[in-house]
């Protein structure tokens, strides 16, 4: 069970990539006092933690809902995750993540929890599919509580990455930054074609 919780982590926390919405984040709360920028910091961990779990539990009444097999949703969910490895190790997840409008609109809200930064900066398909996958993949609740408690941990992981997001960048730079987002997009691409391999076995044998 500790081998899977951390497994779980491992693979949200690669997705997510907390590190990367780093610049973005101070960028957006340049003008804010320290007190409204911990405020940012603690409501978008929320907002996340609320989108992900709403996703978690409801993502297979969604797919029912719309008709779409758990086999098309890994292999869409895989081919989204690939792309966003892609992405990372090209360093251009922040682009593909927000368009300018988003980035205009942004920065004249004066709340920026929700979006940009929880959604999509966050919590975007690549992380939605890959958790409703794994909720259709654990048939006991007993797994499907740990990661649920993944999510929570994830939740807290990102409010300390924003809180400390001023150090973080004195300390690693956007060289530093930039660097990790590639490590992290190697393991993204991997796991999105772990994903996508998994789904086209299945659907395969079950056209067999």
């Amino acid at each position: 069970m500790i081998t899977f919780f951390f497994a779980t982590l491992g693979s949200l926390f690669s997705v997510v990539n907390p590190l990367g919405a780093v610049p973005m984040y101070l960028t957006l709360t340049s003008d804010m006092s320290a007190t409204i920028r911990e405020l940012m910091a603690r409501k978008t961990a929320m907002w996340f933690f609320l989108i992900l779990g709403v996703f978690f539990f409801a993502g297979t009444f969604i797919l029912d809902f719309f008709g779409i097999s758990l086999n098309a949703l890994r292999i869409a969910g895989g081919l989204i995750i690939v792309n966003s490895g892609y992405g990372l190790l090209n360093s251009k997840s922040e682009k593909r993540r927000m368009t300018p409008e988003m980035k205009q609109e942004a920065s004249d809200s004066e709340d920026i929890s929700f979006t940009p930064m929880a959604m999509p900066m966050l919590s975007g398909p690549g992380s939605i599919s890959l958790l409703i996958g794994l909720f259709a993949q654990q048939s006991e609740w007993v797994s499907r509580g740990l990661i649920f408690g993944v999510i929570a941990v994830m939740a807290l992981l990102i409010w300390a990455t924003l809180h400390f997001a001023p150090y973080l960048f004195k300390l690693l730079g956007r060289t530093g930054l930039v660097a990790l987002s590639r490590i992290m997009g190697f393991l993204v691409m991997a796991i999105g074609i772990e994903m996508l391999i998994a789904g086209m076995v299945s659907l395969i044998r079950g056209l067999i």
